[in-house]
Order: C-alpha cells, then sequence, then structure tokens
C-alpha cells in the first residue's frame, strides 16, 4: 500500500502553513465510484457548481494522518468539530458567475477553522491558489482585519473596475498570487480558513457535472472548540 506524504510550505509573507497530502487515502478509486452514484445539487453558500454528501466514515478513515497535522502543523490539540463535509464540482460557466466568485474569499473569520480540499480527478486537475491583497497586504483576513480589508477592497473595485467574468487564475491589480497548488489525484490541501484563497479554474477547461469527467473534490471545514 502506497502511505500518505505529508509536506508543509510556508506562504507569502506571513508565513501560513499549507500541508500538502500525497496518497491522502488508501483507495480513492472506491470515493469516485461512490460519487458517481451520487445526486449533486447546487446549494446557496457561492460555490460555482454542485455538491453531494461523502460517506459517513470519510473523515474517521483519514483520522491517523490528520491529527498529526492539526497538532504539530497548526498547534491544534483540543477537539475538532465538522462543520461541513461533501463531494464537490465546478460547473458554473464563467459568463454566469457572481462578483465574490470572481475573487479570492476566505472561509471563515474564526482563528480555528481549517479547510481541506481533497482533489479526485485521474491524471490531476486544476488546484488551489492563495493570495495577498495589494492595498493592505494582508494574506488572511480576521475578525480584525476584517472592516479595513472591505472597505479597501470596495475603493479597488471603484478604481479598477470588477474583474472580469472569468474565474481567478493568477495575479490582478487588486490581488497578487503568492502560492499555488496544483489538483493531482489523491492530494489533499490543509490550510487555515483565513487563508485568501481561490480555485485555479484555467480558462480553457471543460466544466461538467458529471463526476466521472468532472472537477470532482471533496471539502471539508473544520472549527475548534
Amino acid at each position: 500500500m502506497i502511505t500518505p506524504a505529508v509536506t508543509v510550505h510556508r506562504i507569502g509573507r506571513e508565513g501560513e502553513p499549507v500541508a500538502v497530502i500525497e496518497n491522502f487515502t488508501p483507495e480513492p478509486g472506491a470515493l469516485r465510484d461512490d460519487g458517481a452514484m451520487r445526486v449533486f445539487a447546487a446549494r446557496d453558500d457561492y460555490y460555482p457548481g454542485v455538491k453531494a454528501p461523502v460517506p459517513d466514515d470519510y473523515i474517521a478513515a483519514q483520522l491517523a494522518v490528520l491529527r498529526p497535522i492539526f497538532r504539530d502543523v497548526f498547534g491544534i490539540t483540543n477537539r475538532i468539530s465538522v462543520l461541513d463535509i461533501c463531494y464537490a464540482i465546478v460547473t458554473a460557466a464563467s459568463d454566469t458567475l457572481a462578483l465574490k466568485q470572481r475573487l479570492p474569499h476566505v472561509d471563515g473569520l474564526a482563528p480555528g477553522g481549517l479547510a481541506l480540499i481533497h482533489y479526485l480527478v485521474p491524471g490531476g486537475s486544476d488546484g488551489t491558489a492563495f493570495y495577498r491583497h495589494r492595498a493592505t497586504g494582508f494574506e488572511t483576513i480576521d475578525r480584525a482585519r476584517s472592516d479595513s480589508y472591505f472597505a479597501h477592497l470596495n475603493q479597488d473595485l471603484r478604481i479598477h473596475g470588477p474583474p472580469p467574468l472569468a474565474y481567478l487564475d493568477g495575479s490582478t491589480p487588486i490581488f497578487e498570487r503568492i502560492g499555488h497548488f496544483d489538483g493531482h489525484f489523491n492530494r489533499a490541501l490543509i490550510y487555515r480558513g483565513r487563508l485568501l484563497h481561490s480555485g485555479a479554474i484555467s480558462a480553457d477547461r471543460a466544466l461538467t457535472s458529471d463526476p466521472k469527467t468532472g472537477r470532482l473534490t471533496i471539502t471539508g471545514f473544520f472549527a475548534t472548540d
């Protein structure tokens, strides 16, 4: 059996960690088969695609890999709660994207929040990128920074105009890309949800809702007590 391999990357000026896990699960093909049988639907959460439930034991099966990362990389020793975990496929056409879907985002402002993305496309797929807001220099947004960040962002949008109807894929006049990780098959990323990030969806990527051919991932969000 191929065992998971973990590397930790410190990105940007703030040096936030991104844990990269190769060979995250022992049977990624079984997850793809399971995903192919699920019913996907859109949610009202600004995700540009569709989602479906994952197997009930998905997180429990990965705890031996996840616990040391939570502890040693992110310094979390108290209990972790799963806020959400699901299959996800990007499907939205570029010309239908809302403004929020064309900008980097954070998953939450809480200090203990963590995010996971697990890529499940054989041969690899578009990955995930991380950003710095040029006007403030912020790479993470928490409650203390949020008012300043959004005030500057609104000013940026007045000066530069809204971003084009396209997925964010590289630096812009408002944001500088500070890190990028490809979506290698059975690779997972874990990072703090307060990091500015975006899916790195290339302009020529054919988007489909079919789990067998689309950009199938598993996304998860965690909180600490």
